[in-house]
């Protein structure tokens, strides 16, 4: 999205109840849109309402944005993703980020709903990510110049608080694929061998993105199925918001308290 455009979306959305500056922006992944319930004085907006806005497509996205309070803070939530898989650009995939950029947040949680290549991962498990990998595959809109990717103190500051709160919170490497469709067995055993923890089709964009324009970002992972190969479920949609309902409290607690110290 050009910039005039996020700047006509940002006053639509100003116009319409939301603050000019927010303190956190979050983006939910399937099946935790009941996040937003914890938000205080919600303004909720359908994509669809939003001039020159992509709509989310996916089972278990919402496909709104909210804005709300969470203590004494702002908060912006993306209620469903953009994906490339859906025939998204990169450069539209990685739009929550921009806009919260233009709302001047001062942080980006990233959520997602993953299948675990890491056999010590259960489903249920939420787990913080530390690190990322791409196959060797560009994922984003070519930079002006080179970058680094420097959202790693994030992460260990993201753990600090988790193990704070009490939770059992868990750690790893995501890897990205385009998808749409599933992993094979045979992929999976590959991802293995290349220590890979989760696997997903989201995220990895929005963080890169994040990093190039200096905004900090955490991301976490609800494993919601064991990966193709790694257990006898069939891989569907119902695992994730069975996985999704069996840990929603414990979400929402860990991204208040980010949220709050962060």
């Amino acid at each position: 999205m050009r910039s005039d455009q996020l700047a006509e979306v940002k006053d639509f959305l100003t116009d319409n109840g939301f603050p000019n500056k927010v303190d956190t922006a979050v983006v939910l992944g399937s099946g935790l849109s009941g996040f937003a319930s914890y938000l205080g004085k919600p303004v909720k907006i359908r994509y669809q309402q939003i001039p020159e806005f992509p709509k989310a497509t996916v089972q278990g996205h919402d496909g709104s944005l909210i804005a709300g309070t969470i203590g004494n803070q702002n908060v912006m939530i993306f209620s469903g993703r953009f994906h490339h898989y859906e025939g998204y650009s990169f450069s539209t995939t990685v739009l929550p980020v921009h806009l919260s950029n233009l709302f001047s947040a001062e942080k980006i949680i990233i959520s997602n709903a993953a299948g675990a290549v890491n056999t010590k991962l259960n489903v249920g498990d939420l787990v913080v990510i530390e690190d990322i990998f791409r196959l060797f595959q560009k994922v984003s809109v070519q930079p002006s110049q080179k970058f680094i990717y420097n959202l790693y103190s994030w992460a260990e500051k993201t753990k600090e608080i988790a193990s704070e709160t009490g939770l059992h919170v868990q750690y790893g490497t995501y890897l990205y694929v385009k998808g749409p469709n599933y992993e094979t067995k045979a992929e999976i055993r590959a991802f293995q061998r290349l220590g890979i923890d989760v696997v997903g089709m989201s995220t990895v964009p929005e963080l890169i993105e994040a990093t190039r324009i200096d905004l900090p970002a955490i991301a976490i992972s609800l494993v919601t199925n064991m990966a193709a190969g790694l257990g006898s479920a069939k891989l569907d949609h119902s695992e994730v918001k069975h996985a999704a309902d069996s840990r929603k409290e414990d979400f929402a607690k860990l991204v208040i308290e980010l949220i709050k110290k962060l």
